[in-house]
Parts: C-alpha cells; sequence; structure tokens
C-alpha cells in the first residue's frame, strides 16, 4: 500500500472513532497529517534532518564569503547573524512558497475523505514549526561557538515567535492554497514575489544596515518585524514590544483573511480540485 493510501485508512479511522467529537476528532486528524509529512520529510532518519539543516547553513557560507570576504560588509559575528535570519525565514519560505499546491498535492486524499481541507496548510505550517524547533539547537551552538551568552528570555520569547509565525503562516498558506484552485498561476507568481520579499527582509542583513529614509516603509514588509525578533531575541534576549505588536497584527489580518476567503471558496473546490 502506497503511503497515500496508508494515510487516507488512517484518516477513515479516526474519523469513525471520532465522529461525535467533532474538536477532538480535528485534533486527531491532524496529528495524522503532521506524522505523513513528518515521514516523507524525515524518511532517512539522520540523513533526513541533517540535508534540512544543511541548505541553510550553506546559504549562509555564501553569504559571508559574498558579504564579508568578498564586499568587506562590517557586521560584527555576521555569520551568526545570518544563521539567525535564515533559519526563521526558511520556514516562512518554505511553507508559503509550497502553499499554492498544498490541496493538489493531497487531492487524492481529499476527494477520498470528507474532512476541513483548511487542515491541510495547517498540519504543513505545523510540520515546519517542527523542524524550526528541530533545528533550534544547531543555532544554540552557533551561539556558544561564538561565546556569546544563552539568554532566560528564550523560554517565554521563543514559544511566543513560534505562535506568532505558526498564525501568520498558516493564514497565508490557506489565502495561497485556496486561490490557486482557481488561478493556477498563482505558484509562479508567489515564488516571483517571495524572491523579492527575501531581499526587502532582514535575513542577511540587520535593520541597523537600512537607510533612514527608508524605515518608515518597513511595516509594509509582514516578515520584516518577525525575522527581526528572532535574531533580537536569540543573539541580544531582548524582545521588541512594538515590532511584537506589528507581527501579531499581521498575524491576525492574514487568519481574518484567510478564514474570508475560505469561507467563500471552500465550497467549490471539489469541482475544480
Amino acid at each position: 500500500m502506497s503511503v497515500s493510501g496508508k494515510w487516507v485508512r488512517g484518516i477513515k479511522k479516526v474519523r469513525h472513532l471520532g465522529q461525535h467529537r467533532d474538536w477532538e476528532n480535528y485534533w486527531d486528524l491532524v496529528t495524522v497529517l503532521v506524522q505523513k509529512e513528518l515521514k516523507v520529510r524525515y524518511g532517512n532518519k539522520f540523513l533526513g534532518y541533517f540535508w534540512s539543516i544543511a541548505n541553510p547553513l550553506a546559504s549562509a557560507f555564501v553569504y559571508y564569503f559574498a558579504f564579508s570576504v568578498i564586499l568587506k560588509v562590517q557586521i560584527e559575528n555576521y555569520v551568526l547573524v545570518v544563521i539567525c535570519g535564515l533559519f526563521p525565514w526558511q520556514w516562512i519560505g518554505n511553507s508559503v512558497g509550497s502553499a499554492p499546491n498544498m490541496l493538489i498535492s493531497n487531492a487524492s486524499i481529499i476527494k477520498k475523505v470528507s474532512f476541513p481541507t483548511a487542515l491541510i496548510p495547517l498540519c504543513t505550517s505545523l510540520n515546519h514549526l517542527i523542524h524550526f524547533v528541530m533545528s533550534l539547537p544547531v543555532i544554540m551552538l552557533f551561539i556558544l561557538l561564538y561565546r556569546l551568552p544563552l539568554h532566560g528570555s528564550w523560554i517565554y520569547g521563543i514559544p511566543l515567535l513560534l505562535l506568532i509565525q505558526l498564525a501568520m503562516t498558516y493564514g497565508i498558506s490557506l489565502i495561497l492554497a485556496s486561490i490557486n484552485l482557481f488561478f493556477r498561476d498563482l505558484e509562479r507568481l508567489t515564488g516571483i514575489i517571495m524572491n523579492f520579499i527575501f531581499y526587502f527582509t532582514p535575513v542577511i542583513y540587520t535593520k541597523r544596515e537600512i537607510p533612514e529614509q527608508f524605515t518608515k516603509y518597513l511595516v509594509l514588509n509582514p516578515f520584516f518585524y518577525l525575522v527581526s525578533s528572532w535574531r533580537e531575541l536569540l543573539l541580544e534576549g531582548t524582545i521588541n514590544s512594538e515590532h511584537i505588536l506589528v507581527s501579531v497584527t499581521y498575524a491576525m489580518l492574514f487568519l481574518v483573511i484567510s478564514y474570508w476567503v475560505y469561507r467563500k471558496l471552500s465550497w467549490k473546490f471539489a469541482e475544480v480540485i
């Protein structure tokens, strides 16, 4: 039996056991779908984990060589700065980049089993959250290698930023997944836009390098203050309340819009998927 077939059977079993307990039933469905995503991602156990962190680490080396060695950009602990930007961005980029095809790629499950399709983008976002959490020890290792301190504020700061980023990526993913069923070129458009946003987000630089005349426009990028908050928390142990407020506002906005879009379009999914 194929992997898809096994998980379809698992979802059917869960639904059968929980017909009269909707919320518990939905949680069981989320668990099954997340396990499916993790099985695909980490099918080779250690090698699966290694390759998933190798990409941002390799990118960090490339940016270090290009900007610090060749262009002589004066940013202290530049490798660490880039790593603390790339890992949060990997979660954002992977979630949003794969969002348009989330429902299409799970068409076989959707057609065989009746369940809320809005759970699929949620499970994918949770999968990337789990991967990011598993990547945090790598970031902390580099922090220790640079002889920087570990901060007690991580205890509450990391869960806070995880929740905000989960809400934001889920909202965006649900919007894109829903619309892409009716506008199939959205996948390519998303890729182009995300390439632009990457360079307008402080991933390979910090907000200190941005000319003052452009700082008033930073709020227009929903990911700017979120990525900045991750770097400030991990390297300095600080949380900027204004940055958090902006990020929370964007997260709530995307959730509201995604709910509205999903409610408007979901009844037509079966016709176009």
